[in-house]
């Protein structure tokens, strides 16, 4: 059971765009991993921006899960993970992520803000923290 990407983004007009994320792309082979992280935030934000606001869905993307929570002010979270790894724990995670990152990160800054300009350390941590050793 793995998890392969947290991020956080904000769905607003006109398109969703990234505001921070975090990968563990370290089970793919070296020369393969750019292009994982790279398909890895497409795919995050192509479901965020399908999804209404206000709502939770599991998509089934490839051999991943995307879970994704659009909340009603357009701040969004989606993790990607493996097959296995359990939908609750996922959105538990996304509630926690959301909810501290709304404290921390002022709402104006959302609609400008890209992963260079947003201070919010945090993913990293929760992304090896919900690890599951194997």
């Amino acid at each position: 059971m793995r998890l392969y990407s947290l991020s956080v983004l904000y769905k607003g007009d006109p398109k969703v765009h990234l505001l921070k994320a975090a990968y563990d792309v370290s089970t793919f082979n070296f020369f393969q991993r750019s292009s994982v992280q790279e398909f890895m935030t497409f795919t995050s934000q192509l479901i965020a921006e399908r999804s209404a606001l206000g709502s939770r869905a599991s998509v089934k993307e490839q051999e991943y899960l995307c879970h994704v929570y659009v909340r009603s002010d357009g701040l969004a979270g989606v993790v990607i993970a493996d097959n296995e790894y359990p939908q609750r724990v996922c959105f538990t995670l996304l509630d926690k992520v959301l909810d501290e990152f709304s404290r921390q990160v002022s709402k104006m800054d959302w609609p400008s803000g890209s992963p260079a300009t947003i201070s919010y350390s945090a993913l990293d941590g929760y992304l090896s923290k919900y690890q599951v050793q194997t």
